[in-house]
């Protein structure tokens, strides 16, 4: 695709705005739930952009919408805006100014680019056939905030949503594309094991705790070795055990945590089924009280196929390679839009040399405008080959849109 002069100029101008939005966001990282800065934030640049915004009831968040002068349905973009507790240690001039807070996973990068791919939109706004619904959401880091956007209503009469993640494992230039699974459920659990303390030097006389737990911990890595087919997925990861205080006593509990991740309902169901047999069957045996309680996490991220397809047309329409990625085991709250309408979750090559959660993370800021003009291109390439949602009136999907001017930082 070449450009003129003039649009070469404009398109490097946006590349440098989206670089500095994206490093503002990064110094002043707000956790799940907290982002008011950045939702005020996010306001002031897309009203500078005269881009329409709602107001669904959200305490942190932003919806958004382009386009509707023509007939068409709506498509979904979404981004999501928290950070992490996590204190930075990447050394950049622009590290967060909040201790103990960090975009340690990109999110700072997911909402520069939604933005970039709102201000090109807007810019052929007249083009589109249908609207675009932009999504900036909180709380993903929480596994609520994807709950939340659709309690508010904010999907109501989307034909289809779109997602990214970065992935520092692929190149610049790179977008993954998978139909199907492509990130795990990931769901939680909590284990206290309660037994009988009792002097160390006569265990005799009490109910270890600490044995009966680390029979658990060693039986439950038959689920996955011995329950699980051997072309399915599936992790069974205990990562807390704790217990006891001093070296001469048995104590009176044991406390387990970890998470289970799989990619089908299937083996979800078979895997928590086994967890709780093995708890009960090894609580029996060891005369102690388990009381198991489960953290369930966002089903498993399942591409829609064919917007796979739009997405690969769209990517490669720009130039950019695209790759069959294999499934993270990751979770992702993405997914619970996917129980209600079709989407598509996509993978952006950053080249990162730390991964997600890493207090050294960081990504290779080229990707950004690539990020922005794939979204941008896939949205159009998507409203056009989509067909519009006929079981609703034009007016009941408006939403109560309205223009946001003079918006105040803080409002």
């Amino acid at each position: 695709m070449t450009h003129t002069t003039d649009e070469q100029a404009r398109l490097t101008d946006l590349d440098d705005r989206l670089v500095a939005i994206r490093r503002h966001l990064h110094e002043y990282p707000e956790l799940s739930g907290e982002e008011f800065e950045t939702t005020a934030r996010i306001r002031e640049w897309l009203a500078e952009a005269g881009i329409q915004t709602a107001d669904y009831g959200l305490k942190t968040g932003v919806i958004a919408e382009i386009g509707g002068q023509s007939e068409g349905p709506i498509i979904a973009l979404r981004a999501d805006i928290d950070a992490l507790p996590i204190q930075e240690e990447t050394g950049l001039s622009y590290a967060s100014r909040y201790p103990g807070k960090m975009h340690a996973c990109g999110h700072d990068f997911h909402t520069a680019a939604l933005l970039g791919a709102a201000f090109l939109l807007k810019e052929r706004e007249s083009e589109l056939q249908g609207r675009v619904r932009l999504i900036f959401q909180p709380a993903e880091e929480k596994a609520l905030g994807a709950l939340q956007v659709i309690e508010s209503g904010a999907l109501e009469g989307v034909r289809a949503i779109f997602g990214l993640h970065n992935k520092p494992d692929l190149p610049v230039g790179t977008i993954g594309i998978k139909a199907g699974a492509l990130m795990a459920a990931a769901d939680g659990f909590l284990l206290e094991v309660k037994g009988l303390g009792t002097h160390a030097a006569v265990p005799e006389a009490g109910v270890d705790p600490i044995v009966a737990a680390s029979q658990i911990v060693t039986s439950l890595q038959s689920i996955v070795s011995r329950n699980i087919g051997s072309q399915q997925q599936a992790v069974v990861s205990v990562t807390r055990f704790h217990s006891g205080t001093s070296w001469n006593v048995i104590p009176e509990k044991a406390i387990l945590d970890g998470t289970i991740r799989t990619f089908e309902e299937g083996v979800r169901a078979t895997a928590r089924e086994r967890f709780q047999q093995i708890v009960e069957g090894v609580a029996a045996a060891y005369r102690v009280q388990a009381d198991l309680r489960w953290i369930q996490g966002p089903p498993a991220v399942r591409n829609d196929g064919r917007l796979a397809e739009l997405a690969r047309t769209a990517a490669e329409n720009l130039g950019l390679r695209t790759v069959e990625p294999p499934p993270s085991p990751a979770g992702e709250d993405f997914a619970y839009y996917q129980k209600e309408v079709p989407g598509l979750f996509l993978f952006v090559g950053t080249a990162g040399l730390r991964e997600w959660h890493h207090p050294a993370f960081d990504l290779d800021e080229r990707a950004l405008p690539i990020t922005a003009r794939c979204l941008a291109a896939l949205a159009g390439l998507a409203l056009g080959s989509l067909p519009e949602q006929r079981n609703q009136k034009r007016g009941e999907q408006d939403g109560g849109f309205t223009t946001i001017r003079n918006h105040t930082r803080g409002e």
